[in-house]
């Protein structure tokens, strides 16, 4: 029986050059909220010497801009730059965005951290954390008593555990609580993804993927800020900002191991080739495009090489089709949500998969990378598919609803 697979998109430098470059970004800040422009200053340098300490992995500094009484604080972030270890770090910086201050010696500091991840990412990660510190009145300086995630702030991979890092050809997966040979696997499936993708988009793109791979689908959802129970069945998603500026910042694909697991090397390949695919075509990907047409373009990538039948590929939809009970419109944006019914969610892939091939069949692959490129494109979500349509395939609406239609009785009937 055929898998149903569903898923959802010289490091060390100098001291001197790397604190340089840290305060230099720090004094490009403007003071936050009113608060006096010393105050903030000093609080940036303790924020300045905190990312120095990363970036060296240098567990003293990192622990010494902690208050000194704050002693299981202190032991939880010599814990946190531990688990940092293995990440291949670019960059780490902090910028302050808002602060208040409690008297003369207390203050609340909302801090935006930016991370990169060397070779991978192009533009910064970026995480609000609320960081509360206090003044020591012997020497001045501001120490941190308090760090958290801001209201709505993600956990970050390092949080949850010891991260444990493997370099593909064209992939880094970072793990934590699975075995090296897991990883191992999971890198080299995702080499393959990287090739197959290439194959399948025209476009240049890095030509490379980060793969987080938590311990649990529970540790999952809190590195996405959702319930564990929206990723019970997907095996993997892919986060990231669309648009087509090119400076997006960084996409990751993150694998729920335990509906990984269940998965053949079939299944495994597609989940993967599908969520590169989303990392390879984010820049063409916008608040235009339609979740059918993202969602089916990536299913078009990862199943274009496979020996697999329309039937195989698109089992709930030929059932429905057969009974008929097939769609009467393309699948919605809230067809494709992870809460919902599991049947609906499925149909919503295949339908949108079996769109791209309706382009790809009648109209050629060029004519599909064109459309993908103008939907993308276009201003608004009003009016894209319909210009698109229009402009690209030289149809409309109602006619690609109708083929679609019968595309599907002619495929699975």
């Amino acid at each position: 029986m055929v898998e149903q697979v569903r898923t959802r998109e010289g490091r060390r430098r100098a001291a001197g050059a790397v604190l340089a470059a840290l305060l230099c970004a720090a004094g490009c800040s403007a003071p936050a909220d009113g608060a006096p422009d010393t105050t903030a200053r000093e609080i940036r340098a303790t924020l300045d010497r905190r990312a120095a300490a990363v970036l060296h992995h240098d567990a003293a500094a990192y622990a010494a801009v902690v208050d000194p009484d704050a002693t299981a604080l202190r032991s939880a972030q010599r814990r946190e730059l531990a688990r940092l270890a293995d990440v291949p770090l670019g960059s780490w910086t902090y910028r302050l965005t808002g602060l208040s201050a409690h008297g003369g010696d207390r203050a609340t500091a909302d801090v935006r951290l930016g991370y990169r991840i060397d070779g991978y990412d192009s533009a910064p990660v970026s995480v609000d954390r609320i960081v509360d510190l206090a003044r020591d009145p012997a020497d001045g300086r501001w120490y941190i008593t308090a760090d958290r995630p801001a209201d709505g702030s993600t956990r970050q991979l390092w949080e949850q555990g010891d991260v444990e890092a493997v370099r593909g050809a064209h992939s880094l997966v970072l793990g934590v609580g699975r075995s090296r040979d897991e990883l191992d696997a999971i890198a080299g499936t995702a080499d393959e993804a990287v090739s197959a993708v290439s194959a399948a988009w025209p476009e240049r793109w890095a030509g490379r993927v980060v793969v987080l791979v938590p311990d649990s689908v529970r540790e999952m959802g809190r590195l996405l800020g959702s319930p564990a129970s929206n990723y019970r069945g997907i095996a993997a998603v892919t986060t990231g900002e669309t648009g087509g500026s090119g400076k997006s910042p960084a996409d990751r694909v993150i694998v729920n191991p335990e509906a990984y697991a269940l998965l053949g090397d079939f299944g495994r390949r597609v989940v993967l080739t599908h969520e590169t695919t989303h990392v390879a075509t984010r820049t063409r990907t916008s608040s235009a495009t339609p979740t059918w047409l993202s969602e089916g373009f990536a299913d078009w990538a990862a199943y274009r090489d496979q020996e697999r039948t329309a039937g195989e590929i698109a089992p709930e939809m030929a059932e429905a089709v057969r009974s008929g009970d097939g769609p009467s419109a393309l699948p919605e944006d809230e067809d494709f949500a992870f809460a919902g019914e599991a049947g609906r969610l499925a149909k919503a892939y295949e339908g949108g998969w079996l769109a791209c091939e309706l382009i790809v069949d009648h109209w050629g692959e060029e004519k599909l990378f064109a459309f993908y490129r103008a939907v993308g494109g276009h201003q608004g979500r009003d009016g894209a598919v319909e210009d698109a349509l229009h402009e690209v395939l030289g149809t409309t609406p109602q006619d690609f609803t109708a083929r679609w239609r019968v595309y599907l009785r002619n495929r699975l009937g």
